[in-house]
């Protein structure tokens, strides 16, 4: 097999429990080829504060048909 055509038509032909197996192999290289990851990005209380009363005032006129 040397096209991802082929790739995928034999990927097919595979049953359900060999398919998990191949994706679980393909997510675990891309991991591995991915690098490092981001510092998780850090927020203030206030922040999150507001999005939630924006986010809840929103939902209130949706519910009011604004």
């Amino acid at each position: 097999m040397s096209t991802l055509a082929e790739i995928e038509a034999a990927a097919e032909a595979l049953p359900a429990e060999q398919k998990q197996e191949l994706i679980m192999f393909l997510a675990a290289r891309l991991r591995a080829d991915a690098g490092e990851l981001p510092p998780p990005r850090e927020f203030s209380r206030e922040q999150i504060e507001q999005w939630i009363a924006d986010d809840e005032e929103g939902y209130r006129r949706f519910l009011a048909g604004q």
